[in-house]
């Protein structure tokens, strides 16, 4: 049987529970998908100091689950599924779950994230959090006058390893080419840091830890193939991410990396009442603040959208 709802969100990160919270207190009534991480990429983050309102900070899993209930606190329902396709091209909308369940809606708002992209090493997940991270921004904070990794060789990477400078005694950047793929600006910006050191030709091939966490990484040269041995605390990954947008191809407008176009800085798409907030539309800021921020711009968006088409 075909369910029907004004509103349905995809996604439940803080974009996904912001939206959530401010389309129930309109009254919207909206469905939540939670997809196959529920409270996304924060539910791998074990401290968060940066978002506003928590003096002594809170772990990732329980901003997303206070979220979550402040918003079913006003009538928002959260479904437990994943979405498997969609189709954008006709009115009523129709997205269809994993078990091939159909639900036609008025307005969608795609708040599906990103993925931040790992080296695959054993143990890699689990230090997620305890040494690992994809987030300089997010962590950098723990590591004063630590020693400290970065991977990576395009502007993002030489983004982290100069912010980490902040914190960390000494930054390592790690590329396993023999150029840099960022631009030379940044290059030059790099250069000119006595923190950070560059280790060239060089990958990261295994990861030591104890019950605290990550203690040491294994170097290898790839045109020597000598492997070292290195102390660190931390390991920073800045080798790119991948927006969850792969349900919506061609269904909307998507830039060359995935990540969905907006129309001048607003949550609207190329599609009327279809919006997108947070990471999945945003590779620049990446930040649970900004994607909240976002998630908001998209309920009052598509509220408004809800109500022009009522009043015509």
């Amino acid at each position: 049987m075909t369910k029907q709802s004004k509103l349905i969100i995809i996604g439940s990160g803080p974009a996904g529970h912001t939206a959530a919270l401010y389309a129930a207190r309109a009254n919207l009534n909206p469905l939540i998908f939670e997809g196959i991480q529920p409270g996304g990429q924060l539910t791998t983050t074990t401290e968060i100091e940066n978002f506003p309102g928590f003096e002594h900070g809170i772990s990732g899993p329980e901003l997303m689950e206070n979220m979550r209930k402040q918003a079913l606190r006003f009538g928002a329902t959260y479904l437990s599924k994943k979405v498997d396709r969609v189709n954008f091209k006709h009115k009523p909308f129709q997205i269809f779950d994993d078990a091939g369940q159909e639900y036609l809606t008025e307005t969608v708002i795609v708040a599906t994230g990103a993925t931040a992209l790992y080296l695959g090493l054993p143990h890699e997940q689990e230090l997620i959090g305890k040494g690992v991270s994809a987030c300089a921004t997010c962590d950098g904070f723990f590591y004063k006058n630590r020693i400290v990794y970065v991977v990576g060789g395009g502007d993002t990477a030489m983004e982290e390893a100069t912010f980490l400078t902040k914190f960390a005694s000494k930054v390592y950047l790690v590329h396993r080419r023999n150029q840099f793929r960022a631009s030379r600006a940044m290059q030059e910006r790099l250069k000119k840091n006595p923190k950070i050191e560059c280790l060239m030709n060089t990958t990261v091939t295994e990861l030591k830890y104890d019950q605290n966490g990550l203690t040491a990484i294994m170097l290898t040269n790839l045109l020597t193939q000598e492997s070292t041995l290195h102390k660190t605390d931390g390991l920073f990954m800045a080798i790119g991410h991948t927006p969850n947008t792969r349900f919506l191809q061609g269904q909307l407008a998507l830039d060359d990396q995935g990540f969905i176009k907006t129309v001048n800085g607003t949550p609207e798409t190329d599609i009327p009442g279809i919006f997108a907030a947070g990471d999945v539309q945003d590779s620049y800021y990446r930040q649970a603040i900004t994607a909240a921020g976002s998630g908001c711009q998209a309920a009052i968006r598509a509220e408004r959208y809800l109500s022009e088409i009522d009043s015509h």
